[in-house]
């Protein structure tokens, strides 16, 4: 098992730990302080089945029907090794990255993206004039465009949630989509 990031992925490596015979724990900076609680940084030092490999960038995963290893690269060095892993779980995901999306859509005061009833207290009045109504539940500041997941403000930052939100998003779209269509001749 592999397990790449900051302090969530401690807990999933410690967890993990209990049953499988090695984990590794990957992270890309040079100690883990910045981005662990001292307990966890204290048990995961302790703990015989895992591994914590700095300064390391996941590169490569291989496998056919299934994750069998992973391409491990030293960010200092740029020297890799081949790891077995039978899984890669990624915990980097607390910080969006949405600094590109800035000019065209409301980013809240984190970088996330403000949808909604949220998302009607940032966005341009004039952007809404067309379709006269607010933002769908889902929606941005921009009218006909939905933000999901992690990367919305104010998500449950699940798998499960974001699945959920995405499908909804398939119908509000439609909604936003049949507003817009001109009217069929008859």
């Amino acid at each position: 098992m592999a397990v790449v990031g900051g302090n969530c992925a401690s807990q999933a490596a410690l967890f993990l730990a209990q049953e499988s015979p090695a984990v590794h724990l990957l992270a890309r900076g040079g100690d883990l302080e910045h981005s662990m609680s001292r307990y966890l940084i204290d048990r995961i030092a302790r703990h015989p089945r895992i591994q914590v490999r700095l300064h390391t960038e996941v590169r490569q995963v291989t496998g056919e029907d299934r994750v069998e290893s992973l391409v491990a690269e030293d960010n200092r060095t740029h020297e890799r090794d081949v790891l077995e892993a039978g899984a890669l779980f990624i915990f980097i995901g607390a910080r969006p990255a949405t600094g590109w999306l800035a000019d065209a859509v409301a980013l809240d005061r984190r970088g996330f993206i403000p949808t909604g009833p949220d998302a009607a207290q940032v966005a341009a009045a004039e952007l809404w004039e067309p379709p006269a109504r607010a933002p769908l539940a889902l929606e941005t500041g921009l009218p006909g465009v939905f933000a999901v997941g992690d990367v919305r403000s104010g998500s449950v930052k699940r798998v499960a949630s974001a699945v959920d939100e995405g499908a909804m998003t398939v119908r509000l779209a439609y909604e936003h989509l049949e507003e817009t269509r001109p009217p069929v001749a008859r």
